[in-house]
């Protein structure tokens, strides 16, 4: 069975019951699961070539089993600038002074198996719905979480850019702690050939069917040198400066990434040069963080 949802309104026959007063983010849940559950991060601010790549890779992954897709349009939910106040970094996301559908929408984050983030590309960048979307959820660079969700990224661009805003996306999932298994950005100008509306029908294609197949198999992801020297840079970070950081201190003593013992964010295999790797950097980082708080004493 085949489903796909936006969360802008609540269609005639719709089994989703509004529960809150924002229909948009505020729904129960159907008895019946699908085998996988995808969310669409869209943030284009219309139903334009983004929106309909993300149908077409809907379409390729539906016909190869039992998928649910889930369409947030952020110019449909009301997200905040960032105020850069700090509050959420240093002692907690709930202690952010900004009330809107942020929690909602890390919420449906959690409860997806997969996440497209999908943008058009506006002046050589993502657009401001989705870099407003990722500066709120700025937590998350310092405390990752989604760890067991795949994503796959999707941009297009009239002419050029939508490798720059893939890579650009690419380290903030990555960094959250997603394992970005496909990745997909096509070219559509305003007057499109044929040669290059099947190459980018390809790309699609293919980056829909490498998106199944991660969420079929459920593979563990394999961190990679630069997670991995990551991983160990916030180590050192957040113990050293547990004083001024006090909620990232606790969350990663919490998870038992402090430990030396620990390697990585989770359980998986980690390559033997990666790890001496990271733990020379954590090393030098410290002496350096070390080092300038005896000079400010």
């Amino acid at each position: 069975m085949s489903r796909s949802r936006r969360l802008e309104f609540n269609p005639p026959g719709n089994p989703y019951r509004i529960t809150q007063q924002n229909p948009r983010l505020c729904t129960e849940k159907r008895t019946e699961t699908p085998d996988m559950k995808i969310l669409v991060i869209m943030g284009s601010p219309r139903k334009g070539n983004t929106y309909r790549a993300a149908k077409r890779i809907e379409d390729v992954m539906q016909s190869l089993g039992d998928v649910e897709f889930e369409y947030l349009m952020l110019s449909d939910v009301k997200l905040e600038p960032c105020r850069g106040c700090h509050a959420c970094l240093e002692w907690g996301e709930e202690r952010c002074p900004v009330r809107d559908d942020a929690p909602a929408v890390g919420q449906k984050m959690q409860d997806a198996d997969g996440v497209i983030f999908a943008s058009p590309v506006y002046g050589l960048a993502v657009t401001a719905l989705m870099k407003t979307f990722i500066d709120r959820f700025s937590y998350v660079f310092h405390r990752p979480r989604f760890f067991d969700k795949k994503a796959l990224l999707l941009a297009t661009a009239g002419a050029v850019g939508e490798n720059d805003v893939l890579d650009y996306l690419e380290d903030v999932a990555g960094i959250w702690g997603f394992d970005v298994v496909s990745r997909a950005g096509i070219v559509t100008p305003p007057v499109l050939p044929e040669q290059q509306a099947r190459n980018n029908d390809r790309k699609l294609d293919e980056a829909a069917r490498e998106f199944f197949r991660a969420l079929a198999e459920r593979r563990e992801r394999r961190p990679g040198l630069r997670s991995v020297i990551v991983f160990h840079g916030q180590r050192a970070t957040f113990d050293e400066l547990g004083d001024d950081f006090p909620a990232d201190h606790a969350y990663w003593k919490e998870r038992g990434w402090l430990d030396p013992s620990a390697r990585y964010y989770t359980s998986a295999p980690i390559n033997p040069l990666y790890d001496a790797a990271g733990r020379i950097v954590e090393w030098v980082a410290r002496r350096r963080l070390r080092r300038d708080l005896a000079a400010m004493r």
